[in-house]
């Protein structure tokens, strides 16, 4: 496995073999079993893979988030070399933005909405870094988790705008065995918050099971996640949305393919989790 922090050196490597088909797996380190997943179906669809481990900066609205986020250098290259990865990048801050550097990424409408609303300039900063990636990588294909659906939707977004060549794959939530969305921040959980988290999934899965069964007012869905959410002690909820799949628009009657999401905060642990429920009754 080869591991470079400079650009160049990513670059020189990546083409050696120019007619090789490239998978690239974008995150922020301490990896789990969800990273694990990506890699592997990258390795499965793709000549080779490469990996980059940055926690982005410009991604972090705030400085305490931005801090306690985990990091593990040394054991995320030993679970990457396990699995056969062939090239990772690790910048530091200086070198992804250079003195001087003055250029950001803005997709504008659907990142207004959801995590964009809750955390000003998150999306700006996560554009403006996968941008960078695909510019550096120049990969065939990326990978991305659906635990993160708007993220996936922003990027499917700059890709199509931007006219990148790039084939974006938006993955299934790994999940742990009671439910909870396999995150890195998951680590900071005490035991107590740890054992109320699952309150997301049970939220989530309650809406979904209501819409199936026919229930078309989206606030009744709100609802329902709520009082689930309400049951864990400690657990406060940031919002609650039950929006339209594609556009992200809040749904007044459902319509369509719907997302459900939600953002809930556990003592100063802020969580993520979402479930889609498709127009033809189906559900992931």
């Amino acid at each position: 496995m080869n591991v470079f922090s400079d650009i160049e050196s990513i670059r020189q490597f990546r083409w050696n073999e120019p007619i090789q088909a490239w998978g690239l797996v974008p995150t922020m380190g301490f990896l789990h079993e969800a990273h694990m997943t990506l890699v592997r179906r990258s390795k499965a669809e793709n000549d080779r893979t490469g990996v980059s481990i940055f926690v982005n900066p410009t991604q972090f609205n705030n400085p305490d988030d931005l801090a306690k986020y985990p990091r593990n250098l040394e054991r995320d290259l030993a679970m990457l070399e396990k699995e056969g990865v062939d090239l990772v990048w690790t910048p530091t801050p200086e070198i992804a933005y250079p003195p001087g550097y003055q250029t950001q990424v803005t997709v504008h409408t659907i990142t207004q909405v959801l995590e964009g609303a809750s955390r000003p300039g998150h999306f700006q900063g996560v554009a403006t870094v996968v941008a960078k990636l695909f510019n550096v990588f120049q990969p065939h294909r990326a990978y991305f988790g659906q635990k993160d659906a708007q993220q996936v939707a922003v990027i499917q977004q700059m890709v199509k705008d931007l006219n990148f060549n790039i084939q974006i794959i938006p993955c299934a939530t790994e999940r742990e065995k009671d439910g909870l969305a396999m995150s890195s921040r998951n680590v900071n959980l005490t035991e107590a918050h740890r054992k109320q988290a699952v309150c997301l999934y049970q939220a989530l899965t309650a809406a979904k099971a209501a819409c199936l069964s026919g229930e078309k007012d989206a606030d009744k869905l709100k609802e329902i996640m709520a009082q689930v959410i309400h049951r864990a002690p400690d657990a406060r909820i940031d919002y609650l949305s039950v929006a339209h799949a594609q556009t992200l628009e809040e749904m007044t009657v459902i319509k369509g393919d719907v997302l459900l999401s939600m953002a809930v905060f556990l003592g100063n642990v802020r969580l993520i989790d979402n479930m889609t429920v498709e127009a033809g009754g189906e559900s992931t």
